[in-house]
């Protein structure tokens, strides 16, 4: 169940609705993979949204009920350690906890990674 209080207070920019609509159609291939793990509540019944906007960010996966984002760092993060860097920290600053994946992971070892998830999810949780 969607905990539409979070998901609402969350700083939102108009702005960037249309390229989070082209990021959610155009989808590289480790976000459709993992989508396909996350979506329909399929991850310890959780639900997730896909290309969020939060700020003047647009990240990954986001999940309300557990106050996290899911990033998928592939070659588009190179050299932008500094941005992600600053993305975090706004991030965080809102208390959302930042999970980073790579994008090889999620291409060659899909399974350990839906098993990390649900550890730091669980962890989360104690």
């Amino acid at each position: 169940m969607r905990d539409t209080k979070k998901y609402f207070s969350l700083p939102y920019n108009p702005a960037l609705k249309e390229r989070a609509k082209a990021l959610r159609k155009a989808g590289n291939l480790a976000e459709v993979l993992l989508w396909q793990q996350l979506k329909n509540n399929q991850l310890l019944g959780l639900d997730f949204d896909r290309q969020k906007i939060i700020g003047n960010y647009i990240v990954d996966f986001y999940c309300a009920s557990e106050d996290l984002v899911i990033e998928v760092d592939g070659s588009s993060h190179d050299n932008k350690e500094e941005y992600d860097s600053q993305r975090d920290a706004f991030l965080e600053g809102l208390n959302l906890k930042v999970i980073h994946i790579t994008d090889r992971d999620v291409k060659t070892k899909l399974d350990k990674v839906i098993q990390f998830l649900n550890y730091e999810i669980n962890k989360k949780r104690k």
